[in-house]
């Protein structure tokens, strides 16, 4: 990459295409089909089979109202919702939206070489497990195109091959390269996570991601409704647990949960239980930190309180955790239900309300017994529902030499790689290696080289598939856009690797422009944006004291995660755990001070293009290598440049850029950088200072970086959706 007017950018990763986006860029003559996943068994033949104005979708009507035949029932992903029928009229809609003709359904009939045949048939391989003959088809599309497969869920990722085939062939898209193929997963669960509890996502965006997940055949959105910070259920059952406004009703699952069956994705819940648990514990008052005799700081996590683990001691506890998770578990039919189990700290054992506990009951005699118990009460529950429990992997770090977690739980493994099970007797799905946690603080993304050129998906029987999985810590209130922004690619490789486990036929490069001509399914919707706010600043955050907002819930211990509230805007902001920012006197109220490159603040906003205006008032206390005021993946507003030392801004990857002022120490300036296309202008009190032929989108991610934190106070930063006059940016001393 070439530099425009400085040195090549440091200390940043870069982006890449996104699988949502359309490019015009040349196919490559690979041989590989324009499709996400690649399909295990592909023989492309010569020719197109042509669909035209008399294009039918024929069904056999003795099927029509089939979800599947016996060979196709199978424990994950659990039964099909979609009958026949209704597949048959949703590819018609999605053929017209990408090709203008609506093909008529038809229940019998002889088929035409135009048409497109639909039947429920034996999966693709008969010695196949009994998952792979669940979703396993065989296509083909040498006139007409015909899908079989033993239920609506291998009908369904037929079709989705149709489709992309379709999205791909230029210039009318109504032409499909024949061939024929034998397809199937090489893994049951394929899964995505999304942490709902500290985070609210946007039913929107819920279905989109769903239109994506189908698309791509992944079949599991497993939303973590809860969290220390937040409950995402709402039910009267329970007053005061969930904010009506920022959580689910049973109405929107049960919305959720309709569309997902149509896009043959299982809405997997998981609550979050004993610990991540202070809005439950606060909520009914049953955590280790309620009531006499209670645990200390000492004896949890030392960034948290002891009513972040609900007491496993107490009957009320144990019996109001037994009431939620039977409550929520009816709201489901996906096949497993988290319960999540993780992370209890290992010191709570030093408590004298846990020591009393286990020397007067005779089932348990360590906190490892103590916490499978619990497990296993709530695991009843669950099974109760006809569902299988799925908890994190921790648990068995600890001894318990009389209590074993019950066989049929579920393990969700995020130590490890994933190519082998790691937890002897239990099912699993592998998780760990696909973390994507987009905060300046853990700083976790996928692996997206390792994943698609040397993860090999394992196939033992016990390792059920793999998971990609997004977490929300100090990113509470982000834009849904920018964890997509993160999100997009792990997920499509995964998808890819998980579907066909064999070893991959070109590059990253070239997978990724293979998924970018796919673009996105027939009806996804565009993304939310914040609008463009006149007049006024679109974000204030002034680092004075302030509550979290209704429907989250503080559950650091003093001093950390503290709260940046955005009081001209809706983009708050936490600081991180372990380092925080201290507040101090300010300019007017209170100053963050910054002393390490741990400190930082997390917002995950979406960078906002040119014009635009920041201004903030900031003491530098010491001069450092590269100090960062904002970030995000694609840039970063400096107060000093990398190389110079000059109060600057970066375009990763291409250049860092500097205007001649150097930010005086120990005194406090209001800077402020006006940017239009191609141009911005630095400020310090008000006075114009430079001016660089060059501009970058407002990155809005967090302030500071994980190695390039500023050194001193904040106070006021502030932005505008346009380009302050010099008057106007006077006026802001």
């Amino acid at each position: 990459m070439g530099s425009l007017s400085a040195p090549i950018a440091h200390a940043e990763d870069q982006g890449s295409p996104r699988p949502g986006d359309r490019t015009d860029a040349p196919r490559p003559d690979d041989g590989v089909p324009s499709v996400v996943p690649r399909p295990t068994d592909w023989t492309a033949l010569p020719g197109r089979t042509e669909l035209t104005r008399r294009t039918r979708v024929l069904i056999d009507p003795r099927q029509a109202s089939a979800t599947a035949l016996p060979s196709g029932r199978a424990e994950f992903p659990g039964p099909a919702r979609q009958s026949v029928r209704a597949l048959a009229g949703q590819l018609r809609t999605e053929i017209e939206q990408i090709t203008g003709i609506a093909p008529r359904v038809v229940a019998g009939g002889r088929p035409d070489r135009d048409d497109i045949v639909l039947a429920l048939a034996l999966a693709a391989d008969r010695g196949a497990p009994a998952e792979a003959q669940a979703e396993g088809h065989r296509f083909d599309s040498t006139g007409p195109v015909r899908v079989t497969a033993a239920s609506t869920h291998g009908l369904y990722y037929g079709t989705r091959t149709l489709l992309q085939l379709l999205r791909t062939t230029a210039p009318d898209h109504r032409a499909v390269p024949r061939a024929r193929s034998a397809d199937r997963p090489a893994q049951a669960v394929r899964m995505v996570q999304l942490d709902a509890g500290r985070k609210y996502w946007r039913i929107p965006y819920l279905k989109n991601l769903i239109r994506r997940m189908g698309d791509q055949k992944l079949n599991t959105l497993f939303l973590h409704l809860s969290e220390s910070e937040g409950f995402r259920l709402y039910s009267p059952r329970f007053p005061g647990l969930a904010d009506p406004d920022h959580s689910y009703s049973r109405a929107d699952i049960e919305d959720l949960k309709a569309f997902a069956a149509r896009h043959h994705v299982q809405l997997m819940p998981g609550l979050e239980l004993p610990g991540h648990a202070t809005v439950i514990s606060e909520a009914f008052g049953i955590g280790f930190g309620s009531g006499p005799g209670a645990c200390t700081g000492a004896h949890t996590h030392s960034h948290l309180t002891p009513d972040w683990i609900i007491d496993m001691t107490s009957e009320k506890a144990v019996a109001k955790s037994k009431e939620i998770v039977d409550e929520f578990a009816g709201w489901f039919d996906a096949p497993l239900f988290s319960i999540g189990a993780e992370e209890v700290p290992g010191q709570l054992a030093e408590c004298p309300r846990v020591q009393e506990h286990l020397t007067a009951a005779p089932d348990v005699s360590t906190l490892g017994d103590l916490l499978n118990r619990y497990i296993n009460t709530l695991d009843d529950v669950v099974t109760s529902h006809g569902k299988r429990t799925a908890v994190y992997n921790g648990s068995e770090h600890l001894p318990a030499p009389q209590q074993r977690v019950h066989a049929p739980v579920v393990f969700l493994t995020w130590e490890g790689t994933g190519a082998e099970p790691a937890i002897p007797g239990h099912d699993e799905v592998a998780i760990g290696p696909f973390y994507n946690t987009p905060n300046n603080y853990h700083h976790k993304y996928p692996d997206e080289p390792w994943m698609y050129d040397t993860w090999a998906p394992s196939t033992a029987p016990d390792m059920l598939g793999s998971g990609v999985v997004n977490w929300a810590d100090y990113n509470f209130w982000a834009d849904d856009e920018y964890v997509e922004q993160h999100l997009a690619g792990p997920r499509a490789i995964l998808a890819d690797r998980a579907w066909n486990g064999s070893p991959t036929p070109d590059t990253l490069a070239g997978f990724r422009a293979r998924a970018a001509r796919v673009g996105d399914p027939p009806g996804t919707t565009p993304a939310w944006t914040r609008p463009r706010v006149r007049d006024r600043p679109s974000h204030h955050w002034t680092f004075d004291d302030a509550a979290y907002p209704k429907g989250w819930t503080y559950a650091g211990s003093p001093g950390n995660t503290i709260f940046a509230e955005d009081v001209a805007g809706d983009l708050p902001g936490t600081s991180y755990i372990v380092d925080n920012p201290t507040p101090v006197p300010g300019v007017r109220g209170q100053a963050w001070r910054f002393d390490s490159d741990r400190d930082g603040v997390g917002f995950g906003g979406i960078d906002v293009a040119e014009p635009w205006t920041v201004s903030v008032r900031v003491r530098a206390s010491s001069r450092t290598g590269d100090q960062v005021l904002l970030s995000s993946k694609a840039g970063a507003l400096k107060l000093m440049q990398h190389g110079t030392g000059r109060v600057g801004f970066t375009r990763y990857g291409e250049a860092d850029f500097s205007f001649p002022y150097v930010l005086p120490l120990d005194r406090w300036v209001r800077l402020t950088w006006v940017a239009s296309p191609g141009r911005t202008v630095l400020y310090a009190d008000g006075e114009r200072v430079g001016a660089v032929p060059a501009s970058v989108p407002l990155p809005m991610r967090s302030i500071g970086t994980e190695r390039s934190a500023l050194r001193g106070d904040l106070d006021d930063l502030a932005t505008w959706d346009a380009a302050l006059g010099a008057s106007a940016v006077a006026r802001l001393r």
